[in-house]
Formats: C-alpha cells, structure tokens, sequence
C-alpha cells in the first residue's frame, strides 16, 4: 500500500497505525481497557480505601506542619487535637447514596490502616522492651 492510498482509507491518516484495520471486526479501536472505568466496582472500593489510607497519613501531617508554620509549638500542640474534626468528610460521605460506597471504603482503609500502625508499634514496643530488660 502507498502513502497515498493509506491516506484515502477511513480511519488512516497520521495518527492512526498501519496494523490496524478498522474493515477488520476482531480489531478493536485503540480505547482504555473495559476494566479500568469508573462504573466498575472495584473502582470505587480500591480508590475509597487507598484515600482513606492516604487521609489518615497526609492529612494530620499536614495539619501539624501548617499549625507549626502558623502559631508557636506549644500552641501547635494544644490544637492538634482538632485534627479529629477532619473525620467528619468520611461521615459526610456516608449520607448520600451517591458517595455512600466510596465512604464506606474510606473508613475501611481509615481502620485498617490505623489497626496496621498500632499493631506494629506495640510489636516494636515489645521487641525493645523484651531485648532490653
């Protein structure tokens, strides 16, 4: 096939590749892959619990470091607590049908994480007490 005739073929041109052939049924045309849209519902779960894990390690990081930039340390430290208001944009999330399941997953990876950090920190603790004493 010349360069003229690809050219003159529906679907050729320069962006198109030549071991593609639209006459062709059993070629698909070049889209994202079925399992990877959004309607998928392993979408949600894994994105609900990979933010919720991602909110529990970012976001009092974030607030401590902000408050330190803002007021003295000891200011810091007195309101740091105030981080727990943040809990309330997973409980915001359950209230609507709409978000509800990405919610739900949020404050899976919210426990799960927090189950995995205070598992390992009492492992750690125990080790250092053991090999101490």
């Amino acid at each position: 096939m010349t360069p003229e005739q690809s050219v003159d073929r529906p679907g050729a041109g320069a962006g198109s590749r030549p071991d593609r052939d639209p006459d062709r049924p059993d070629v698909a045309a070049e889209r994202p892959p079925d399992w990877w849209h959004r309607d998928h519902p392993t979408f949600t779960a894994l994105t609900g619990f990979f933010t919720g894990l991602a909110f529990v390690i970012v976001v009092p990081g974030l607030f401590a470091a902000i408050l330190n930039l803002v007021v003295s340390y000891q200011t810091a430290e007195d309101l740091f607590p105030f981080v727990l208001v943040t809990l309330a944009v997973p409980i915001a999330l359950l209230l609507p049908h709409r978000t509800r399941r990405f919610g739900i997953y949020m404050l899976i990876g919210m426990l799960v994480t927090l189950l995995v950090v205070a598992g390992v920190t009492a492992l750690v603790l125990w080790y250092m007490l053991q090999s101490e004493g």
